[in-house]
């Protein structure tokens, strides 16, 4: 079993947690107040709860990935969470000023240098 890559998933499955739990009313549910009409509060519940399966799905990937070595899923995975950081570095910096108004990509970072050094790990189920 890859440990860093467990280390990964641990800290989705945390990222999600937070994103359910404290993101909803501070987020989620300020949005369902103040958006204008139906259809865009619909579509902010949408997007908002794609993010809670988007981080859950990273969480069991990385859980999987950890104990059956897959090269394609974890470059699949690394460039989704560098589109992340990408994201939220570039919306905090021109639409706020500052990296740490969205720390998330901290975050995401993290959990890509555990990905990535984890793909040097040596794949040890099969040694004695």
């Amino acid at each position: 079993m890859n440990i860093l890559l467990t280390i990964a998933g641990a800290i989705m499955t945390l990222t999600a947690g937070i994103h359910i739990f404290a993101g909803g009313p501070e987020y989620h549910d300020v949005f369902q107040t103040v958006l204008p009409t139906p259809h865009l509060a619909a579509m902010s519940a949408v997007l908002w709860h794609a993010i809670t399966v988007n981080l859950i799905v990273f969480a069991g990937a990385y859980f999987w990935l950890a104990r059956h070595p897959s090269r394609p899923l974890l470059i699949t995975l690394a460039a989704m969470q560098i589109g992340w950081i990408a994201l939220f570095l570039f919306y905090g910096m021109t639409m706020l000023g500052s990296l740490w108004p969205m720390p998330q990509w901290v975050i995401f970072g993290v959990t890509v240098l555990l990905t990535l050094y984890g793909a040097r790990q040596p794949d040890t189920r099969h040694a004695t």
